[in-house]
């Protein structure tokens, strides 16, 4: 088969060869990576929706969702675990791992829903470089896990 351009493969490419839709990126953008999925969930990134599966890649800018009676876990780079109930909307807004540099963050930004938050790595060296956004406030991680709730925003009748 003659090399893709730019080395990546298009979804409807690997479909034919009977492989799992991912978006292939280099590993430097992925900042983890969908472990866990039960019913309907995607991962969006730069305007391409994917069915969530195990092995799909999270990147800088992905937002994830789940549907109503859905679920999904995501580990990160670093070891970070976050859970998603149903009906959530998360957007990864800020990664950085760069254990040999010193450096690292974490920013997530969640419209609705829920989410179990399990700290990895950069909670334990650098509590202050994670936060999740919410449409109320910012949570600032300063010890191993929360859960947080967020409501979905109510809609005109």
């Amino acid at each position: 088969m003659k090399k893709a351009t730019r080395g990546f493969l298009t979804t409807s490419m690997l479909l034919a060869l009977g492989g799992v839709p991912f978006l292939s990126y280099s590993q430097a953008e992925t900042v983890g990576s969908v472990k866990t999925v039960t019913g309907d969930a995607w991962v969006i990134t730069k305007g391409q929706r994917i069915k969530a599966q195990p092995g799909i890649p999270v990147l800088l800018g992905s937002q994830l969702k789940t549907a109503k009676a859905a679920s999904l876990g995501v580990t990160f780079r670093d070891n970070t675990l976050m859970s998603f109930g149903p009906d959530t909307e998360l957007t990864v807004e800020e990664y950085l791992f760069a254990p040999a540099k010193g450096q690292y963050k974490l920013g997530a930004k969640m419209d609705q829903g829920s989410l179990n938050y399990l700290s990895g790595v950069i909670a334990k060296l650098k509590p202050e470089a994670v936060t999740v956004k919410t449409p109320t406030g910012t949570i600032g991680v300063r010890g191993t896990q929360f859960l947080v709730n967020v409501q979905a925003p109510a809609t005109a009748n």
